[in-house]
């Protein structure tokens, strides 16, 4: 019998048994069927007979009783470690019959395996992404420290390096103790058999070994294991479960670009939904027509307004509906009869609101699909495109037309998202407040931005995924064209439970969605801002081609937090060779560091920045340029002069403006020569403002230039968004 014959048999008879477990000794058999390293090991049917075996393998043993209705040996008392003669053998064999009464199948006699280092390995079905691998530090520590890393099948050698990498406890895989590092090659066996029984047998749901004991050698050994089987059609009425029908992407496209509008429940009511998201519209500067709808007819801000859409003669290309929830399936005829394809449903009180909410919600979709006519929303805050000075959204927001689309579940931080990008000119491509995405979600906004030439980085804020596996797909596949970074709200048990009351649908493990956000490429970060900070590099910035950073700093102290963050978050900074010493030796003072960083200590002459700047980018030793405290010295200046006036009026009024003029300009050639040394080094340089003011901005234009001035408030923020960019250019490198 082969071993596909053997994997095979021994499952259809878990399966026609009905225990749908396969027992530790069969499970291993299996494995070593994929040449996974297995503790050899003998059975008996009787006690005395696991007196004979005990005897054969020698003292100490350890003994196992197989129980068909036990999965967890433990529990029951089944396993005894330790075992130095038949007495202790035969007391622990009639104690565990006893324990199993009817269900007992066997004993297993083990010698102990020596190791003082266990781990975990597994498989298991989620429900979203489908198989999932497991690796990380077993025994009894496995639930106590829960220190384990996860990867969605199949999985790579790369992806198993960086898993090993993930480990809090990856020190116990070197040389630990006297004990030989773990053979990494025994590790790789065991993930990629798991990743193949996964792929090649979907009757598998979970797989458990535990532990695997690291001998002194290094050699990695699985003493212990568990199967268990499921109907195939269980496993396929799950993945139907989680399956929404793909949306055009041409359609999704056309809402963003609307030639007409028409507002469905119109109002001149101040703070209605359906004032406010008309004036917004209006003032925002939008080209196409608009028409009001409310059945009291009338006039709005000196437009007619119209009883019913149908009124309308011309084309209508996007409703934008704030009607109650009750309402509005009654008006898919009329939108029908209309010919109008998109709809931006603002109402709440669907999905969100409970059972009730629901079920109107499913009623919608289904009258809209008959219709032909595609939601975005329901619940939703709107939706910004500034290329066409389309902002149609609850919150008065007019960011620059840029590279950066923005998805939220949460409109509300979608708007502050964008009001932030507004005051800081970080430019938007567009923004959707994806609502409760009874149609268009949020796999199908990432796949619509996907085939858009202007969008160059995609930001999402998300509670829930209701496409596990698609969206990793979809993630896997976008990531190799542009960056896709992503904030996961409800990461604690307490938050999950907030996005769950707040979106209508519970947020995915976040550990395993953590897991699966990294092998797919997407930057996941942990505050809001940190969204928009990385999305203004991407968008402003070349890739760095390594991780090692020249750090300049204006005093010390500075440059010694800007390290710390540095290598905290994944960054080198390297030493400085000699030869770029003696260049920054004809450059600074004598007593400078001489060091990495690089303090220039409070040089107030205007050129050595320039010149430092240049000599530490063109360096060939680091791949970016962090600088501090030299840009926003201009505040300082100007509020200095502004002391001078108050305390001497006789201070020549002229000789004070020229001075803020010179400062102002002195400020303004140093961005410029920045932006001018990324472009013509092709390297990253990020900075960090002295001080910052109402006039501060983060990012900072030249004409003519592809590349722009990047100035961060705290070395914090700026080390976070360069180690972000280091990240992804890794997983580009790793995927090539």
């Amino acid at each position: 019998m082969n071993n596909e014959d053997i994997i095979i048999k021994l499952i259809e008879q878990s399966l026609e048994s009905n225990s749908n477990i396969i027992l530790e000794d069969d499970a291993k058999l299996i494995l070593k069927t994929l040449d996974i390293n297995v503790v050899n090991e003998k059975t008996a049917a009787t006690v005395e007979q696991a007196c004979e075996k005990a005897q054969e393998i020698g003292f100490p043993v350890v003994l196992k009783g197989l129980s068909a209705g036990s999965a967890h040996k433990s529990e029951k008392e089944l396993v005894k470690i330790g075992l130095q003669n038949t007495t202790e053998v035969k007391d622990a064999g009639s104690k565990m019959l006893t324990n199993c009464s009817d269900n007992f199948k066997k004993f297993l006699i083990q010698p102990v395996v020596k190791g003082n280092r266990e781990f975990v390995a597994g498989m298991f079905r989620d429900s979203q992404f489908g198989a999932v691998v497991m690796f990380g530090l077993g025994g009894i520590f496995t639930e106590a420290l829960n220190d384990v890393v996860f990867r969605i099948a199949p999985v790579t050698e790369s992806e198993i390096t960086s898993m090993l990498d993930e480990l809090i406890s990856k020190k116990l895989l070197s040389d630990f103790r006297g004990e030989r590092a773990v053979d990494k090659e025994n590790i790789k066996k065991v993930l990629f058999g798991l990743s193949y029984l996964a792929d090649k047998y979907p009757t598998i749901k979970e797989i458990d070994i535990n532990p695997l004991i690291a001998q002194k050698d290094g050699t990695l050994t699985a003493v212990d294991a568990l199967i268990i089987t499921e109907k195939e059609e269980q496993n396929s009425e799950l993945e139907l479960k989680n399956v929404k029908p793909k949306i055009d992407k041409k359609i999704i496209r056309s809402c963003f670009y609307p030639e007409s509008i028409a507002f469905i429940g119109a109002s001149s009511t101040l703070g209605k939904w359906g004032q406010f998201l008309v004036v917004n519209t209006l003032s925002g500067g939008y080209k196409g027509d608009i028409y009001l709808v409310n059945p009291k007819g009338g006039k709005i801000f000196e437009k007619p307004v119209y009883k019913s859409v149908v009124d309308i003669e011309e084309q209508v290309d996007l409703a934008v509906v704030t009607i109650p929830a009750n309402k509005v399936i009654e008006l898919i005829p009329e939108l029908q009869k209309k010919n109008i394809k998109g709809m931006l449903l603002i109402t709440s009180g669907f999905k969100e609101t409970g059972k009730e909410g629901t079920l109107l919600e499913k009623e919608l979709v289904a009258q809209a699909q008959k219709a032909g006519i595609l939601i975005l929303g329901p619940n939703t805050m709107g939706i910004t495109n500034p290329h066409i000075n389309l902002f149609c959204t609850g919150s008065k927001v007019e960011p620059l037309p840029g590279s950066t689309a923005l998805v939220c579940q949460s409109g509300n931080l979608g708007t502050q998202l964008l009001a932030f990008a507004e005051q800081q000119e970080i430019g938007i491509r567009a923004f959707s407040g994806s609502g409760n995405e009874a149609m268009v979600t949020i796999e199908d906004y990432m796949e619509t931005f996907e085939l858009d030439d202007l969008t160059k980085t995609v930001v999402l804020y998300i509670e829930s995924i209701k496409q596990g596996k698609r969206f990793f797909e979809s993630a896997s596949r976008v990531s190799k064209k542009k960056p896709i970074i992503v904030l996961n709200g409800g990461r604690t048990e307490e938050g999950n439970r907030a996005a769950a009351s707040h979106t209508g649908a519970m947020a995915s493990d976040a550990k395993l969605f953590s897991a699966a956000l990294k092998q797919a490429g997407v930057i996941e970060v942990n505050q809001p801002m940190d969204l928009l900070d990385l999305s203004a590099v991407f968008s402003s910035l070349p890739l760095p081609k390594g991780n090692r950073v020249a750090i300049m700093t204006l005093g010390g102290g500075w440059g010694v937090v800007a390290t710390d963050l540095c290598i905290e978050n994944g960054l080198i900074v390297p030493e400085l060779s000699d030869s770029i010493k003696a260049k920054l030796d004809n450059i600074l003072p004598t007593f400078w560091s001489h060091a990495n960083p690089v303090d220039i200590v409070g040089e107030r002459e205007p050129e050595t920045p320039i010149i430092t700047s240049e000599e530490l980018i063109k360096w060939d030793g680091c791949d970016a340029v962090l600088h501090l405290g030299i840009h926003g010295q201009g505040i300082l200046g100007h509020k200095m002069l502004t002391g001078l006036s108050a305390i001497d009026p006789s201070f020549p009024k002229n000789d004070i403006a020229a001075i803020h003029d010179l400062i102002t300009e002195m400020e303004k050639n140093y961005i410029n020569h920045i932006i001018n040394l990324s472009e013509k080094y092709e390297k990253p340089i990020v900075g960090v403002s002295l001080l910052v003011d109402d006039k501060t901005k983060t990012l900072y234009r030249k004409e003519g230039k592809k590349y722009k001035g990047v100035f961060f408030p705290t070395p914090e923020r700026a080390v976070k968004a360069l180690a972000g960019m280091c990240k992804y250019k890794q997983w580009l490198d790793m995927t090539k």
